[in-house]
């Protein structure tokens, strides 16, 4: 396996993660012409390109590592450093060529990187994008397959016919390498997630969702796309391109040697019609915003509007948490708690005049920083006064806060991806004499792209106010002397662990109320299947299994309730808003578990609830491929590209084929739910007869499939007969695997 290596400070999502201890380096200023940031910078690159030529992992040694990259996605920002911005990445160019690897190395988004450095392209789209040099190869180093989720938004996806006209595009007008960001999706496991608010899981649609299964037909049309490009392969590598002409927004692309080699695409860039185009005397269907490949510049081997690759529907299997053999039958169903105090609990805890920016304050070390003040209210004090009613303002450069007065919740206020910013305003009743507020400010995730974004605060900077709405009394309590607390006690005696002998297990578990650890043992699940827990029933707040962080948890952060489409037309220009899903429903509700952490039983899990839940009310679920397939077939799709190849008989086989197979090799398929060759409507789970149908299509389906692991059909009249002459046809079948 060949390996692009990403050599920087640390590439987290994509996006740059400076460890926190360098911001506190005196004089440093991040990604500029700055002797302190360079120093490091050099020390962390040297180390890591060491450990590898160490390993003899660089092509040049005779390993697999044949690129690296400095710097990411610079170029997007550099102008707001101006001539320090452009001396710098000189700098870090001359910096990494030095250090001798003997493979290149490549700027993503660089568009003036200094020579030998390969500018690359980032992006949905990279067909139009040029290296600064014809001696450097057009390279995109990051395909984006979908988009990450935040907290509140809804769930980003991206129709892989867009995507795979995307490659096509790329590879039909020069592209030499491509890489997609993400082909695997991932989880944000313990506080690792940035953005701000970026979501635990960061499944980004891929090819490879979360968990690690399969997303098709992403995966499928992808894998036949990249066969069907290297069938051109011998030709792409072997001369440059021609472009005959086809008319406005078509666009021919022909790679012709003298020795008779020859492969072609044929692009059709306008998203409303498709069109017929004649071709080296030969008709082809090209429909909107579709790439056709012709390996030998004649047979169509793929389009990427025309998927071959079944559908699989996932699913998920629900259980209610199995609590483990040897757990109590105590009150709560086998989970105990432990309360966190509300305000100032630890001894490390400072006393400072003023408001405190909280990311310079706590180094990171948690979420949370307290801020505390008790204050004396007179008895005739206006705000007391009969009919007054008093307000409690407060200000927060984000992410989110929980405002307690005399250890009471009076409300919660939280930001979002689009902008961090808290402010709030809520009522509460004060009384004669002491006073106490208590302010917990959380961060959920740290700013990780932007210029000078670690200059990017967090935390409650003011005003803190209160005011009476009924006489117009403000007092302002952002000067005054506030205590800081940096995390909870809970961290600080390890509760995630569960080992601490501090667990109540006697008294009634305490439900919906904020600030509680809770606790419980399990079995995993049964199977091999991948893990989550369902949170449903929790607020927010962050779960440890034995030990082990999965992440921020937040599923009463629900997203708009518009903007999402039961289908996105995949056709024009993608962005990260245009196919939605998951409207008006919490962001993220599943929550991964990876199994190697699980062991069969006496598994710990470990919760601190922020502002309310009920932890008897969660749920494991597996998931699974899903026993139920689709496919949809048209009479003018091209062979399934495994078919292709020099056998005659193979190029003349009459019409597409539609393929089924299940997605487990130990399955078979059991039914047929649904099958119609005609005009059949809809997709995959509500497929409908259209006008027409040919009443022979369910009983042909079934012989051909029915107690096979796999089967094909072809697509014609010649298979169904013609039950409505004229009309371009389909097949559409929905199977059930067992």
């Amino acid at each position: 396996m060949l390996i692009f290596a990403l050599v920087h400070m640390f590439v987290l999502n994509g996006t740059l993660g400076f460890p926190l201890w360098l911001h506190f380096i005196p004089g440093i200023q991040f990604r500029t012409d700055n002797e302190p940031f360079k120093a490091e910078m050099q020390r962390f690159t040297a180390k890591i390109v060491d450990m590898m030529k160490q390993e003899k992992l660089y092509a040049s040694q005779g390993g697999p590592i044949i690129l690296s990259q400095i710097e990411n996605e610079y170029g997007n920002i550099d102008s707001a450093y101006g001539a320090a911005g452009k001396s710098y990445i000189k700098w870090a160019a001359g910096m990494a060529l030095s250090l001798d690897t003997g493979v290149p190395w490549v700027m993503c988004q660089q568009s003036d990187a200094p020579d030998p450095i390969i500018n690359t392209c980032n992006g949905f789209y990279c067909d139009q994008f040029t290296p600064n040099s014809n001696n450097k190869p057009k390279m995109w180093t990051e395909n984006w397959s979908g988009w990450f989720l935040s907290f509140g938004g809804a769930v980003p996806y991206r129709p892989v016919e867009d995507l795979a006209f995307a490659v096509a595009r790329f590879f039909q007008r020069g592209g030499t390498f491509q890489n997609y960001y993400m082909y695997h999706g991932g989880t944000n496991f313990d506080r690792t997630s940035g953005g701000p608010f970026i979501s635990t899981s960061y499944d980004y649609d891929a090819p490879l969702d979360e968990y690690g299964l399969i997303r098709q037909p992403k995966w499928g049309h992808l894998k036949d796309l990249h066969k069907a490009i290297k069938l051109c392969e011998a030709a792409l590598v072997a001369t440059d391109p021609t472009y005959p002409s086809l008319g406005p927004n078509l666009e021919a692309t022909v790679y012709k040697t003298g020795s008779g080699l020859c492969s072609a695409f044929l692009a059709n860039i306008g998203t409303n019609s498709d069109v017929t185009v004649k071709f080296n005397g030969n008709s082809y269907l090209l429909p909107a915003w579709s790439v056709s490949i012709l390996p030998d510049c004649k047979n169509v081997v793929f389009n990427t509007a025309k998927i071959n690759s079944v559908t699989l529907v996932p699913s998920f299997s629900r259980q209610s948490l199995q609590v483990a053999a040897d757990s109590s039958d105590a009150i709560g169903s086998g989970w105990s708690y432990i309360n966190e105090p509300v305000g100032i609990s630890k001894d490390d805890a400072f006393t400072k005049p003023g408001l405190l920016e909280q990311i310079n304050t706590t180094a990171d070390q948690s979420d949370y920083l307290w801020y505390s003040l008790s204050t004396n209210i007179k008895a005739d004090e206006p705000l007391l006064e009969d009919g007054s009613k008093t307000v409690l303002h407060v200000q927060s450069l984000g992410h989110a806060l929980h405002a307690f007065i005399n250890g009471k919740l009076v409300g919660s206020g939280y930001g979002s991806s689009s902008n961090a910013k808290v402010t709030v305003d809520f009522p509460i009743a004060l009384a004669p004499g002491k006073n106490t507020f208590d302010l917990l400010s959380l961060t959920v995730g740290l700013q990780n792209y932007g210029a000078f974004y670690e200059k990017t605060g967090a935390g409650i900077t003011g005003p803190v106010q209160l005011k009476g709405s009924g006489n117009g009394t403000n007092i302002d309590l952002s000067s005054q002397q506030w205590t800081y607390q940096t995390g909870l006690k809970g961290e600080e005696l390890n509760f995630p662990s569960g080992s601490s002998t501090q667990w109540d297990s006697k008294s009634t578990l305490p439900k919906l109320q904020p600030l509680v650890w809770y606790k419980t043992t399990f079995d995993a699940p049964a199977g091999s299947e991948p893990v989550a827990i369902d949170f449903t029933g929790m607020g927010k707040g962050e779960a440890w299994v034995n030990g082990q962080s999965i992440g921020r948890y937040w599923p009463t952060y629900v997203s708009q309730n518009g903007g999402c489409t039961d289908s996105c037309n995949y056709r024009g220009a993608y962005s990260s808003n245009k196919c939605l899903k998951n409207c008006g429903k919490p962001s993220q509700s599943l929550y991964h578990v990876p199994r190697s952490w699980l062991k069969s039983s006496g598994n710990t899990l470990v919760l601190f609830e922020e502002i309310g839940g009920d932890p008897t009310k969660i749920s494991f679920v597996t998931k699974q491929l899903g026993s139920s397939l689709c496919s949809h077939v048209t009479d003018s799709h091209p062979l399934p590209v495994d078919m292709w190849g020099s056998d005659s008989k193979i190029q003349r086989k009459p019409g597409p084929v539609l393929s089924l197979e299940c997605p487990n090799p130990n399955q078979v398929i059991s039914s047929i739910k649904f099958a119609s060759f005609g005009t059949p409507l809809g997709t995959c789970g509500s497929f409908s007869r259209g006008r027409c149908s040919s009443a022979r299509s369910l009983s042909v389906v079934r012989q051909a499939c029915v107690g096979s692991k796999s089967c094909s059909i072809g697509v014609s009249v010649n298979t169904f007969g013609d039950p409505c002459k004229g009309v371009m046809k389909s097949l559409a079948v929905e199977a059930s695997c067992t």
